[in-house]
């Protein structure tokens, strides 16, 4: 019997990607027989490093979710002009893909957060299953003045058909789902001793990563990191800082150290607030630098979650931008590492999955 699965991810950065491919590592751990059939726009090269054996890649644009014109800023009127294309769908797409959803022999249809992909899976007979933290619909609704509103009933009908629905923490809106689960995180891979001795970094060094997730971004403080020699500051970024600094280690943006090592490797990390990223310093324990996106609706609700959970600090976006952040930075790599003792979310979700 054909055991493949599709999988439809929102290209919205890396963050749906890395969540949909815990859960298809998770799910490969359970049964290697699983194909999966991934359909996205996110690079193919970000799942060639993932453990779930071969792939089928379809280059597909299977979301719209929000145009960002920057790491912290989304652009609402590109975003709109990219809707009145995409919805309502076309059956002639639907249909194509309904098609290769039969031709690969796909079972069930793993859908973060892409409402196409239910759309393709009611067409092609077969399940859908939802994983999210949030939904479009309710993102949409935090715009009142930028033109999604038309959208939202639109979206909300799509989620509300897929057949199974996987609730992640930390959601944004309570809502009923089949199931809910802790904090979806790719697995650590390798050792910390490791991956500082990759960087370059001793060992018993403070170390702190910058990073913007699946954006990347021109950061203006490089040269204000001399001032700390005894910190070590890990970027991945492609463009390096107007002078080598001794205590600076940029990386390739596709770098092929595993981006969960990173973080289970440094004393901190500094980046905004986004699911993957958080739940990969949630699961490592690490404290946690955070950057508010405050005209994004999730940013609140991670933001309340992360006081809560995880040793943290706010820092407010001018004062990223101008390193004036820096002036705290000691405190944040004191702080103390926590102790998980919290199963990851990827495997209760793909433990779930593998019931269907």
């Amino acid at each position: 019997m054909n055991n493949s699965i599709a999988c439809f991810i929102s290209p919205h950065g890396f963050g749906h990607a890395a969540r949909l491919t815990a859960i298809m590592e998770a799910l490969r751990r359970l049964d290697p027989s699983i194909r999966f059939e991934i359909f996205t726009l996110v690079p193919c090269w970000f799942f060639a490093s993932a453990e779930i054996g071969e792939f089928g890649y379809h280059e597909t644009l299977t979301d719209i979710g929000l145009v960002q014109d920057s790491p912290y800023h989304e652009d609402l009127s590109a975003t709109v002009k990219k809707l009145e294309v995409f919805m309502p769908f076309d059956p002639v797409v639907v249909k194509g893909l309904a098609d290769k959803l039969r031709l690969s022999g796909c079972r069930l249809a793993l859908c973060d957060i892409s409402p196409l992909g239910i759309a393709a899976a009611a067409e092609a007979g077969i399940p859908s299953v939802l994983i999210s933290n949030f939904t479009w619909d309710w993102i949409y609704e935090g715009y009142e003045d930028g033109g999604l509103l038309p959208y939202v009933k639109q979206m909300k009908e799509w989620f509300d058909r897929a057949d199974y629905y996987i609730l992640a923490e930390p959601y944004c809106e309570a809502q009923p789902a089949d199931i809910i689960v802790p904090p979806v995180s790719r697995s650590f891979k390798a050792g910390a001793g490791y991956i500082r001795e990759r960087l370059g970094s001793p060992a018993d060094a403070k170390a702190v990563m910058i990073t913007m997730g699946g954006f990347q971004d021109d950061y203006g403080f490089y040269d204000m990191i001399s001032d700390y020699p005894d910190i070590y500051f890990v970027i991945p970024a492609d463009k390096p800082g107007s002078m080598p600094l001794s205590n600076l280690i940029t990386l390739p943006f596709h770098s092929d150290l595993h981006h969960p090592d990173l973080v289970n490797a440094v004393d901190a990390v500094v980046c905004k607030l986004g699911y993957s990223t958080l739940a990969e310093i949630y699961h490592a324990g690490v404290p946690y630098g955070y950057i508010t996106r405050p005209a994004f609706r999730e940013s609140a609700k991670l933001q309340e979650y992360v006081e809560k959970q995880m040793n943290c600090m706010q820092i407010d976006l001018k004062e990223f931008k101008s390193g004036g952040w820096l002036r705290q930075v000691r405190n944040l790599v004191k702080m103390p590492r926590i102790q998980r003792d919290v199963r990851n979310g990827a495997d209760q979700a793909a433990e779930f999955i593998s019931r269907i």
